[in-house]
């Protein structure tokens, strides 16, 4: 196992996500306003990319697709909508560079039925 540079802390604004490329393992951070947490790209619910819909409030990450919702400094699941827990590489900040332990890619199971919205809206 070793430590990876993710990217600079002055790189990740308040509140915002980044997506990096952690030697071929892509990885979102989460800048929660009182800390910091490196997790998987998707939401664990239905492969949603976090980059695009994920927004963070009140140290909360949520997936806007379908409000699964963590609270990023406890990691505990936020909301009745949320079933799985998020994933995360440990991670530490030293001189202002964020370094990830990643031994291996987390990855989220997802169901077959989960796979597609037209299923639930009658489409399929």
């Amino acid at each position: 196992m070793s430590w990876t540079y993710l990217c600079d802390a002055s790189e990740v604004a308040p509140n915002t996500l980044k997506l990096v490329d952690a030697e071929g393992v892509r990885i979102i951070v989460a800048n929660y306003g009182s800390g910091f947490r490196a997790m998987p790209p998707i939401c664990p619910h239905m492969e949603e990319p976090l980059d695009e819909s994920g927004v963070i409030a009140n140290c909360v990450l949520t997936c806007t697709k379908h409000l699964w919702a963590w609270n990023l400094a406890t990691l505990e699941m936020d909301g009745a909508e949320t079933e799985k827990p998020l994933k995360t590489y440990e991670l530490k900040e030293e001189d202002g560079r964020l370094l990830a332990l990643v031994d291996q890619e987390l990855t989220y199971d997802f169901d077959e039925e989960d796979d597609d919205d037209d299923d639930f809206f009658g489409k399929g």
